[in-house]
């Protein structure tokens, strides 16, 4: 894949550091304005570094209030800082509805935090593909920690564990109801758990509904450790040493319970700590390698059908059109199925020639 003299010279700028260029290849992303892909693609030889933060929760709880402060502790420890606040599409233009987070003000004007708003554009996860490639390009431009803000739509919210390394999954204080609302969903992707607005009534007792949830989830199997395939331990301590039937420490990650109050930032240096050890653990045990094949091999299914369905569009185009098509099909003359067949019929001719010069090819 090649680049043009002005997406070359975009990247350079990016790569030397720019915000300007930064930004402009963002919007290029989200737009999918010509080039974007071979852009991209360039991107990924230069990624790798960043610490990919994902903060979630339901609407209300503090997100933006947290990320704020998240991000001005960061730069205090000398760390670069990018922001993704994913909002609302709107049904207008399927642009961001929000904006940029007026929230987020203890950082402004410092250009070593980078905050851009993006649209979910529909997606049930409040995430889009662009969103995974605006992190590239925040990877590849060198930000040390990239905080991703979602929507906070709910159960289905469950996406950023595909782009995410941790996951906080903020909780504010309310009653056993809920939790249990929220346990068989978004509460079960939490690499750390967050209940802000601490000072609040009703923040020991959420706590203790967490630590209660999480401490079931073990004893059935049911949840376990965020969204890493490590089985999850019990829940009030940090690690179990017990060895297994072969001998060996059956470790696992524990989601801590963090209290905050992110408007006074209380309990973020602790936040902090959690998710950098959460980060070590995943290094040491071999997860952090998991999770990235897992993640380019949800990229490969993802972009593949985008692909083929941007090919079927074209194959039904050329065939009358799906307006047409339905209306023979209203009409008697054909069913949906055989229409399917005639439309895949010259894509899977190619991959079957594909095959064939690939078999020829290998004797």
């Amino acid at each position: 894949m090649s680049m043009d003299a002005a997406d070359e010279s975009l990247l350079e700028e990016l790569l030397a550091g720019k915000h300007r260029a930064l930004a402009r290849i963002i919007s290029k992303i989200e737009n999918r304005s010509p080039g974007y892909r071979e852009l991209v693609s360039e991107l990924y030889a230069h990624t790798g570094d960043a610490d990919v933060i994902g903060i979630t929760g339901s609407p209300g709880a503090g997100k933006s209030t947290l990320v704020d402060k998240l991000a001005e502790a960061y730069r205090d420890q000398g760390e670069t800082v990018g922001i993704i606040a994913i909002d609302p599409s709107s049904p207008f233009t399927g642009g961001a509805v929000l904006g940029d987070r007026i929230r987020m003000a203890s950082t402004v004007g410092d250009m070593d935090v980078f905050v851009r708003s993006m649209s979910a554009r529909g997606t049930l996860g409040g995430l889009s593909t662009a969103t995974a490639d605006a992190v590239k390009a925040m990877d590849a431009f060198g930000k040390d920690k990239i905080i991703i803000e979602t929507v906070g739509a709910g159960q289905n919210e469950i996406d950023i564990v595909r782009t995410a390394d941790s996951v906080a999954v903020l909780v504010p204080p309310g009653s056993g109801d809920d939790i249990q609302t929220l346990k068989a969903g978004i509460l079960e992707i939490a690499d750390i758990f967050v209940v802000n607005k601490a000072d609040r009534e009703g923040a020991a007792r959420t706590v203790q509904e967490l630590r209660d949830m999480v401490q079931l989830g073990d004893e059935s199997g049911l949840a376990g450790g965020g969204h890493h395939s490590q089985e999850v331990i019990d829940a009030h301590d940090d690690w179990d040493d017990e060895p297994d039937a072969d001998g060996a420490a059956d470790e696992g990650w524990t989601p801590p319970i963090v209290e905050t109050v992110a408007v006074h930032g209380t309990g973020v240096d602790e936040f902090i700590d959690e998710l950098a050890a959460h980060r070590e653990y995943l290094v040491d045990s071999g997860e952090h390698a998991e999770q990235a094949r897992t993640r380019y091999a949800e990229e490969i299914r993802t972009l593949l059908r985008e692909d083929v369905h941007a090919m079927l569009e074209d194959e039904l185009a050329a065939a009358g059109g799906v307006d047409d098509l339905a209306e023979a099909v209203r009409q008697g003359e054909t069913d949906p199925y055989s229409i399917a067949t005639d439309v895949l019929e010259p894509v899977a001719a190619c991959l079957s020639d594909l095959e064939t010069d690939a078999d020829a090819d290998s004797r």
